[in-house]
């Protein structure tokens, strides 16, 4: 009996898991947003009025705030990359191509990483800077 050796085969639980603890983080921010907005918002004649920018700055204003959002963004990307990478593997069959598109997207990722925290945690019009 020849004993097979099998490579790789871990890795997509592993995806697939992390894939759905992201999906599970996000969609906790997002309803945790939600019903703020929706708890913080009111009716006024007859016209929906949301939060305004103090608000919202209030909200942002926490350092919790700003850490949960930033582990929400880190979700999204880290989700993207697992999604793009499965898509790319499985139907992109030029190695270069392939690569290329790993690198666009990688590049992209940290890209918005660094926005995220700079929006986040950079300056908020107050002259108080966060970084």
């Amino acid at each position: 009996m020849v004993g097979r050796v099998v490579t790789g085969a871990h890795y997509g639980i592993r995806d697939w898991l992390m894939q759905r603890v992201t999906a599970v983080l996000m969609v906790t921010y997002i309803i945790f947003v939600v019903c703020f907005v929706v708890l913080h918002s009111y009716i006024q004649e007859n016209t929906w009025v949301g939060l305004d920018h103090d608000m919202w700055r209030w909200l942002f204003s926490g350092f919790w705030m700003r850490a949960v959002s930033l582990l929400f963004w880190v979700s999204v990307f880290y989700h993207a990359w697992i999604g793009v990478r499965n898509i790319v593997m499985d139907y992109v069959k030029s190695a270069r191509v392939r690569l290329v598109i790993y690198v666009l997207a990688i590049v992209l990722l940290l890209l918005y990483s660094v926005w995220v925290v700079q929006i986040l945690w950079g300056h908020d019009g107050s002259g108080k800077t966060y970084l």
